[in-house]
C-alpha cells in the first residue's frame, strides 16, 4: 500500500515538474527564438554587406576600438565569454544580464568588419543572459536557475543552427563530461523545439547537408579512418592551444585592450592582403566548397590562425563554425590522401573536429545525424570515438570540467586544458 501511494507521490511530482517546465520552455523558446533569429538574420545581412562592398574591412581597427568601447562602457571588460555560461551551470553562478546586449552587438560588428568567428559562442552566451533576466525576474531559486540557463543555451543554439536535438544535448554534456544533467533534458528539448519554430516563422534555415554516397565500412576502411582520425585529433589539439595562447599572449604583450584590438585587426589585414578575404567571417560557403566542390590544401591551417588572431586580440563571436570550417577543409584533405571520398572527409571531418574541441562525443553523433543524414552514422560513430580518446583532455572552454577520466572508469575531475 505504501508502494502504490508513493508511486502516486511521485507521479504528481513528475508531472507538476513538466508542466511548469513546458510552460517555462514556451516562454524562454520564444524569447530566445525572436532574438537567436534577429542575431542569426543580423548577421547574415552584415556578412552579405561586406561582401558587397570589400572595402569595408578597411575598418577592422574601428570595429575592433567599438567592440572593447562597447564592452569597457557596460563594465565587461574581463569577460571570459562563453567560459561564463559554462561555470554558471555548474557553480549555480548568475549571468551578467549586459551581456545579451553586449554580445550580439559585438559579434555584429566582427562580421560586419571580417573578424574570423562564429556565432554559437554568442548564441550560448545570449541564451544564459536571457535565462538569468528571466530567472532573476520569477526569483528563481539557484538550482532552477541553472536548468533555466541550459534552457536558454539550448534554445539560441538551436534557432541559429537549426538543430534542435543537438542543442539540447550540447547544454547538458558541454558543462561536465562525463556527467548529463538529464534533471534539463525535457526543458531543454522543448526550449528548442519551441525556439526553432519561431526562427523558422521568421526565416532562419536549418543547415543541412545532402551526401552523394556512402562510405561502406570494411577492414581497409576502418584503418582508414583512425589514421583519419589521428590527424584530427592531433590538428584539434593545436588548434585549441592556438586559440588559448592567441588570447594570453595579446594580453601579455599589450595590457590596454585598445592597443591589443589594434595591433590584431592590422595583422589580420596583413593576412587579408597576403590570402585574400576567404577566411573572413564564419566561411560556411568554403564548407559548402568542400562537401560539394573543391577546396585548397592549406584552408584549414590558415582558418586556425585567423580565428586565433580575431578572437585573441578581443573581437568577439564563437569558435564552434570556425571548427566546422577546420574540420571540413582538413577533412577533405586527408581524406583525399587516404582514399575516401573527399566531400565525405569533410562531413565526418567536421562531426570528429566538434567532438576533439568540446569533449561531447552524444552531442556530435547527434549533430553529424541532423546535419548530414544517418545513412554515415557508421563512419561519425568510429571518429568520434577515437577522436574523443585521442584528443586528450584539451577544450576550447577552459571552464569545462573533465569529470570522469576517458581512458580508465576513474573520476578525475579537473579544468580542460
Amino acid at each position: 500500500m505504501m508502494e502504490i501511494r508513493q508511486f502516486f507521490m511521485d507521479l504528481k511530482l513528475n508531472i507538476m515538474f513538466i508542466m511548469k517546465w513546458l510552460v517555462i520552455a514556451m516562454v524562454l523558446g520564444c524569447i530566445c527564438g525572436v532574438v537567436g533569429a534577429a542575431f542569426h538574420l543580423s548577421v547574415d545581412y552584415v556578412t552579405e554587406l561586406r561582401k558587397a562592398h570589400s572595402w569595408i574591412i578597411y575598418f577592422l581597427p574601428i570595429g575592433g576600438l567599438l567592440i572593447v568601447f562597447l564592452y569597457h562602457s557596460v563594465k565587461l571588460d574581463n569577460d571570459p565569454g562563453t567560459n561564463t555560461i559554462i561555470q554558471s551551470v555548474r557553480q549555480q553562478d548568475k549571468v551578467p544580464l549586459l551581456l545579451a546586449p553586449a554580445i550580439f552587438l559585438a559579434t555584429v560588428i566582427t562580421h560586419l568588419v571580417g573578424g574570423s568567428s562564429g556565432r554559437e559562442g554568442a548564441a550560448l552566451q545570449i541564451g544564459g543572459s536571457l535565462a538569468t533576466g528571466m530567472g532573476r525576474l520569477f526569483h528563481f531559486d539557484k538550482r532552477e536557475m541553472s536548468i533555466l540557463i541550459m534552457c536558454g543555451m539550448s534554445a539560441v543554439f538551436s534557432a541559429l543552427f537549426g538543430t534542435p536535438i543537438t542543442a539540447t544535448l550540447f547544454a547538458m554534456e558541454v558543462v561536465s563530461v562525463g556527467i548529463f544533467y538529464y534533471a534539463a533534458f525535457v526543458p531543454c528539448l522543448c526550449s528548442s523545439l519551441i525556439s526553432l519554430q519561431v526562427a523558422h516563422l521568421m526565416g532562419c534555415q536549418s543547415i543541412e547537408y545532402q551526401l552523394s554516397s556512402i562510405l561502406n565500412i570494411t577492414p581497409v576502411v576502418f584503418v582508414k579512418l583512425i589514421v583519419f582520425t589521428i590527424v584530427i585529433a592531433l590538428f584539434s589539439i593545436l588548434f585549441v592551444l592556438m586559440m588559448h595562447y592567441g588570447h594570453k599572449v595579446f594580453k601579455d604583450k599589450f595590457e590596454n585592450p585598445y592597443i591589443r584590438v589594434l595591433v590584431g585587426a592590422c595583422l589580420l589585414l596583413i593576412l587579408v592582403f597576403a590570402f585574400g578575404t576567404k577566411y573572413l567571417g564564419a566561411g560556411m560557403e568554403v564548407v559548402d566548397d568542400a562537401i560539394y566542390h573543391s577546396i585548397s590544401s592549406y584552408d584549414f591551417i590558415l582558418k586556425a590562425v585567423f580565428t586565433a588572431i580575431t578572437i585573441g586580440c578581443g573581437f568577439k563571436g564563437g569558435e564552434i563554425v570556425p571548427t566546422f570550417f577546420i574540420g571540413a577543409t582538413l577533412g577533405y584533405i586527408v581524406g583525399m590522401i587516404l582514399g575516401i571520398d573527399p566531400h565525405i572527409g569533410a562531413a565526418i571531418g567536421i562531426v570528429g573536429m566538434f567532438c576533439c574541441v568540446i569533449n561531447c562525443p552524444l552531442t556530435s553523433l547527434i549533430l553529424g545525424v541532423e546535419i548530414f543524414g544517418s545513412a554515415n552514422i557508421l563512419s561519425f560513430v568510429i571518429v568520434i570515438a577515437f577522436g574523443y580518446v585521442l584528443s586528450g583532455y584539451f577544450s576550447l572552454y577552459q571552464a569545462q570540467k573533465i569529470v570522469y577520466s576517458k581512458t580508465s572508469p576513474e573520476f578525475i575531475n579537473e579544468n580542460a586544458r
